[in-house]
């Protein structure tokens, strides 16, 4: 820490310098996001909110995480395995590319997660309770999750910090400004 200045006052800290793009860009830029995710949503509603009358007697909630994978793994169909277990990952793919963008406290691994777990599992208690021929299963919004942190991890980390550059220094640094 720096001496006090003449005449008592605390030392004035320097004002964070913001490298990246300028208020307007991130302005759009979470613009055109958050117009993604209402997209997005109205895509995931269509997918996964419609009726099935005739999967009734073939739905059944679960509960246990895994067992719909094993499952969808053993069955003899290669292309509805891909399908079922695909499409479950790919949905949850915009939730790692958006919300890093909409906001910069969505930027973490750890967020992502949770908010598309939380996200998720609201779908799917929806889809369990209220809808005809669709049923509650956990491996689903497990999935989803996968999908949203492998599309964080393959572009919406790099993008988020684009577009939210970090004010401060890192934790460990500040602790070692502190000592000195």
């Amino acid at each position: 820490m720096s001496p006090p200045e003449p005449g008592g006052a605390p030392p004035k800290r320097a004002t964070p310098v913001r490298s990246g793009p300028g208020r307007t860009v991130r302005a759009l830029v979470a613009l055109l996001a958050l117009a993604g995710m209402v997209a997005f949503a109205v895509v995931l509603a269509r997918l996964t909110l419609g009726e099935s009358p005739a999967s009734v007697p073939l739905t059944h909630d679960n509960l246990t995480p895994g067992r719909s994978i094993r499952a969808y793994l053993h069955q003899p169909g290669f292309v509805e395995t891909v399908k079922q277990l695909g499409g479950n990952v790919a949905l949850g793919v915009p939730f790692g590319l958006l919300l890093p963008l909409l906001s910069r406290r969505a930027r973490g691994a750890v967020r992502v997660a949770l908010l598309t777990a939380a996200t998720m599992l609201i779908v799917e208690l929806v889809q369990g309770a209220l809808i005809t021929g669709r049923a509650f299963d956990i491996d689903d919004a497990l999935l989803n999750t996968a999908g949203a942190l492998l599309g964080y991890f393959l572009l919406g980390r790099r993008l988020g910090r684009a577009v939210h550059p970090r004010t401060r220094g890192r934790w460990w640094r500040r602790s070692e400004a502190r000592s000195v």
